[in-house]
């Protein structure tokens, strides 16, 4: 079958599109057969060598896949081959095909396509978890989303309307915010043409933000360190702008708000079954029409350095998504 090797890490143009071995179901785990792989921003970060978790070499990049089960190993049960599914595999999601744990394999209805299926889990659950586990974001609350155009950022923002919050998007383009307005942000803020810090005074008039769900860094994250509301919550998600910003732990003290970390990763392997809650709501909010895949760009299989350089350098709005050659015209 065909994949995509990470060799050593390096820049992303050294991915390597070759023949490898059809993987083999081992104890509770299925084969699937995939139809679309989600591309994500920490996939890129992971290839370079960049991410807090480095795979033994050689690897296939990619965690988030939908397609169909062609093999169950033994003991499960749950599942048949046929089945269409979403697939959480940690690596191995760029191929034509990934072995995962039948634990992380979650049914995706008819309805659902396998393009949104493969950009469903990461961006979606991992906003969910955050605004709901470690963001405790409640009805009637603001909720400013960095990066409200993003795979992830979209996410949060349908997520916290219909968590009841009033969504404060802040991108950097007017046809950014345009699509944050159309998934139901209620108000937006151009960090270009705006002072984010002054803006946020304004709009909160001088009370500060609630939550923040921050997957940027950088200088945007400084200017919501000053804004927060007693009692708010800064979500850490990401450093999307390349810089890790040094917190100055005296404004947690005088403004009495929390600094969160939120690692989707972590919550899935040590609270399976709240995750897998998790999920079901997820799919239910899906199903209602609450939430939406946004699909930027289709790129091939065999193109996924290009795929991940759009996604690094910010260029995406909502996600994309690899296919492998003989799914491309599904």
């Amino acid at each position: 079958m065909k994949a995509v090797i990470c060799e050593k890490f390096a820049p992303l143009q050294d991915l390597v599109y070759t023949d490898v071995p059809e993987p083999i179901a081992g104890p509770g785990e299925v084969v699937i057969d995939i139809h679309a792989s989600g591309v994500n921003f920490p996939d890129g970060l992971v290839v370079q060598g960049l991410y807090q978790i480095k795979p033994s070499l050689p690897f296939i990049p990619g965690t988030e896949v939908a397609g169909r089960i062609s093999a169950l190993g033994e003991g499960v049960t749950d599942f048949n081959v046929g089945d269409r599914v979403i697939g959480s595999c940690g690596v191995g999601g760029y191929a034509e095909k990934v072995v995962c744990a039948a634990v992380h394999t979650l049914p995706i209805p008819n309805e659902l396509s396998y393009e949104e299926a493969a950009s469903l889990i990461t961006a979606h659950a991992t906003a969910q978890y955050a605004l709901k586990q470690r963001g405790q974001l409640r009805a009637g609350e603001t909720l400013v989303v960095l990066g409200a155009a993003g795979g992830t950022g979209l996410a949060a923002v349908q997520i916290g309307k219909t968590m009841g919050a009033t969504v404060i998007a802040v991108c950097s383009t007017q046809e950014k915010l345009d699509l944050a307005q159309a998934n139901g942000a209620d108000i937006l803020i151009n960090y270009n043409i705006q002072d984010l810090k002054t803006t946020l005074k304004e709009i909160t008039q001088g009370q500060g933000v609630d939550v923040v769900y921050d997957a940027v860094g950088g200088d945007a994250f400084y200017a919501c360190a000053r804004c927060m509301a007693w009692g708010g919550r800064l979500l850490v998600i990401g450093f999307a702008s390349g810089c890790i910003p040094q917190f100055p732990v005296n404004l947690a003290l005088v403004k009495g708000y929390s600094v969160v970390g939120v690692f989707y990763g972590a919550f899935a392997s040590r609270l399976p079954d709240e995750c897998a809650n998790n999920l079901t709501e997820l799919m239910n909010w899906y199903q209602q029409g609450k939430i939406k895949v946004v699909i930027d760009e289709i790129f091939p299989l065999s193109e996924a350095a290009n795929a991940l350089e759009k996604v690094m350098q910010r260029q995406v709005k909502g996600k994309v998504v690899l296919k492998p050659q003989e799914h491309l015209l599904e």
